[in-house]
Order: structure tokens, then C-alpha cells, then sequence
């Protein structure tokens, strides 16, 4: 009879290993992935602002449309081929069109939007209307 030594996490240790090597191959295979600008909603007492970061997008690369209540940024960013004959050693940042939709709530202007395209950063600003705003109410107590 033969002794095999027991250890208990091999079967967990090669599916891990199979895990990382797919992702890492489904990474690396595709030089065109696709990319999708990070961003963040807030919302204050007046508006609702989102902002976008597009480094590297020029403002004509760039289409901003509110259609039915539905926010579109699309967009791309354009990939610079150096012609001095020197190449890239390493290509991280995502590349080629970009589109991303939000859905607002009907408690906002669409006829007031605004947007900014600075230092990378797209600011869209949608006011709310008024019936939206916070007002506060002064409550009178009778007491006896």
C-alpha cells in the first residue's frame, strides 16, 4: 500500500491558480478593451452634480445629451501612436469609445442643465425645480 500525503487545501490551490491565469489571460488577450470613465452623483440642496473624470477627451470627442429623463455622456478617447519610431513598453489605460446613460428623477430641470469640461473633469449640474428644493415650515403649537 502506498502513502499519499494528505493536504487538505490542494484541490482549492489549483482552482485559485485556474482562476488567476483566466483572468489574467482574458486581460492581456483583448488590447481593445473597452473603458468606461469613472464617476460621481452628488446631490445638494440646488442641484444634482455629476462629474466625470475624461482625462485625455477633447470637448469636440465628446456628446452630452438629456433625452426622457435619461443622462448619455458618450465619448472617446483617442489613442496618440508615437511616430519617432520609439514604442510603448506598457499600455494600461483603456482606450476607444466610452458611453454611459443615468436615469434623473423627474424632480429635476432638464431645461437648465449645465456642463464643464476642466482640467479632465466633466461637471454636469442639473437644477432641481422648485417644488423639489427642501423648504422648512414654521409649525405653530396651541397648547392650553
Amino acid at each position: 500500500m502506498t502513502l499519499m500525503k494528505y493536504t487538505p487545501t490542494a484541490d482549492l490551490d489549483q482552482f485559485t491558480g485556474s482562476i488567476f491565469a483566466d483572468t489574467m489571460n482574458r486581460l492581456f488577450a483583448d488590447t481593445n478593451r473597452p473603458w468606461s470613465p469613472a464617476v460621481d452623483i452628488l446631490e445638494n440642496e440646488n442641484d444634482v452634480v455629476l462629474k466625470a473624470d475624461l482625462p485625455d477627451v477633447k470637448l469636440a470627442d465628446l456628446d452630452i445629451r438629456l433625452e426622457n429623463g435619461t443622462l448619455t455622456l458618450k465619448g472617446e478617447r483617442k489613442f496618440e501612436k508615437t511616430e519617432n519610431g520609439k514604442g510603448y513598453h506598457r499600455i494600461e489605460r483603456g482606450y476607444g469609445a466610452f458611453a454611459r446613460a443615468f436615469t434623473l428623477p423627474e424632480t429635476l430641470d432638464s431645461e437648465r442643465v449645465k456642463a464643464e469640461l476642466k482640467n479632465g473633469v466633466l461637471t454636469v449640474s442639473i437644477p432641481k425645480k422648485e417644488i423639489a428644493k427642501p423648504r422648512q415650515v414654521k409649525v405653530e403649537v396651541k397648547g392650553e
